[in-house]
């Protein structure tokens, strides 16, 4: 088993070398005092809405008891929420990323991300593939789970969706062909 410290370096790696590659239109890294985080992997995150109002995302994996590796503010990792898994989590400036690192092929190819909505609040499947968080009585869009995209180490697009199951998403990546890491990124912004 790799050394907690060892594996967030890892996963920061992983994560760090496909955003670079994917460019400056990705969202930054922000400290937000509106996104409260939780200890460990199945506490997830409490973030906010366009509207007041806030949801909760929770990490459903294998180790949910997970406890986050705080390196700054804005940025923690989750070691070994799943086999050869890790999640990095960033804060952004209307929201969250869960990039989802996958190091080998043992990896599972589903993970689940419990979400949890304020009375008023559905979520609406989109044409994209994400899902809006919909204001049932005024009909807005007060949040949104951005379409999910992957890549491997080689820089090359891997297959990436959601389904939703009840009250949880989740993300399903065909990994089997990849060349590892991959990086898979679940977005929500308000």
């Amino acid at each position: 088993m790799r050394h907690a410290r060892d594996g967030a370096a890892a996963a920061m790696s992983a994560a760090s070398r496909i955003l670079v590659a994917r460019g400056k239109n990705e969202p930054q890294e922000l400290e937000n005092p509106d996104v409260a985080w939780g200890q460990r992997a199945r506490d997830g995150v409490w973030v906010p809405t366009r509207d007041g109002q806030r949801i909760h995302l929770g990490i459903d994996a294998t180790a949910a008891d997970t406890v986050a590796q705080v390196l700054r503010p804005s940025l923690r990792v989750f070691v070994g929420v799943d086999v050869d898994t890790d999640i990095v989590a960033q804060t952004t400036a209307g929201g969250v990323r869960l990039l989802t690192v996958i190091h080998g092929p043992d990896a599972p190819s589903e993970f689940r991300f419990a979400v949890s909505l304020a009375d008023g609040l559905a979520l609406e499947s989109m044409p994209s593939g994400g899902y809006d968080v919909v204001h049932l009585r005024y009909g807005a869009t007060v949040g949104r789970l951005y379409n999910p995209w992957a890549s491997d180490s080689m820089f090359r697009q891997v297959k990436a969706d959601y389904t939703l199951e009840g009250t949880s998403v989740t993300m399903r990546i065909q990994h089997t062909d990849a060349y590892y890491p991959v990086v898979a990124d679940p977005h929500y912004e308000r």
